[in-house]
């Protein structure tokens, strides 16, 4: 007959220990649900002897992830969760974040929509969806983009601080890529700002003659703008107009993934 208890904490026992990391894991849960819970309220929730309870909260305190509250003999979470938490948020992937609005997005406007982020002196194109009234099956995906030719480019430009991106811009010049492009800093900078209060950028055949685009910010969870959702269709088609109505649409997607990356504005 085997001696061991259901309350046994021999740490040298691969089963004690792994019992006790499950124990924790149930202490800070119900520490979540509740708010505040004493050493006898959460040795009864986990079926443990009170001094059990007590050296699991001890264990957990030291480390920052409960706290004792105000009352005394009540533990509440500490904020070692919150640096646990933003750790696991900060590495969370934009980009599978972002796929079911870009699919989403891409049949309501009925355009290619991409996901961009900022790489060295470019945007790179990281995911793409065509609408079903995309007429080229031109891939963006993996190239790098001029910043001040492109939709997705300007509002990371326009949410860059001040000297950073003057700094940039002055690196890498003004490239004209096509007879629209902005090359003048001071229309483009007026540009940027407009980018700012509307909330989305836009480019008229900036890049490519024929194309236009619009790109709205995506936000982690410190409110840091760290991608571009565009939209970008036949000049023909995503008229000036157009483009105009639907970016509410955009915007709102935009603020979705940014919802999703953790912020909460």
């Amino acid at each position: 007959m085997s001696n061991y208890s259901p309350d046994n904490e021999t740490t040298g026992s691969p089963a004690g220990g792994v019992q006790s990391v499950d124990r924790a894991i149930n202490v800070l849960e119900i520490l979540a649900q509740r708010g505040e819970a004493g050493v006898s309220e959460v040795a009864a929730e986990i079926d443990v002897h009170k001094s059990t309870a007590f050296r699991l909260l001890g264990a957990l305190e030291a480390r920052g992830l409960v706290e004792q509250a105000g009352e005394r003999g009540k533990y509440r979470l500490g904020f070692g969760i919150v640096r646990l938490a933003g750790a696991a948020t900060g590495r969370i992937d934009v980009t599978q974040q972002s796929r079911p609005v870009c699919e989403r997005l891409a049949e309501e406007i009925g355009e290619t929509v991409n996901l961009a982020v900022m790489q060295e002196r470019y945007a790179i194109n990281l995911y793409q969806v065509r609408g079903p009234g995309a007429v080229t099956a031109h891939n963006w995906v993996g190239q790098l983009t001029p910043l001040h030719a492109t939709s997705s480019g300007k509002i990371l430009l326009a949410h860059m601080p001040v000297q950073e991106r003057t700094a940039l811009l002055a690196e890498v010049g003004l490239k004209k890529m096509t007879p629209r492009t902005l090359t003048a800093k001071t229309k483009l900078e007026k540009n940027l700002a407009e980018a700012r209060e509307r909330g989305y950028s836009w480019t008229l055949e900036e890049m490519e003659l024929g194309l236009h685009a619009m790109a709205a910010p995506v936000r982690n969870r410190d409110g840091d703008v760290i991608a571009a959702l565009s939209a970008s269709g036949p000049a023909y088609r995503l008229t000036e107009e157009r483009m105009h109505a639907l970016a509410p649409m955009l915007v709102e997607g935009a603020h979705e993934v940014s919802h999703r990356m953790g912020y909460l504005g």
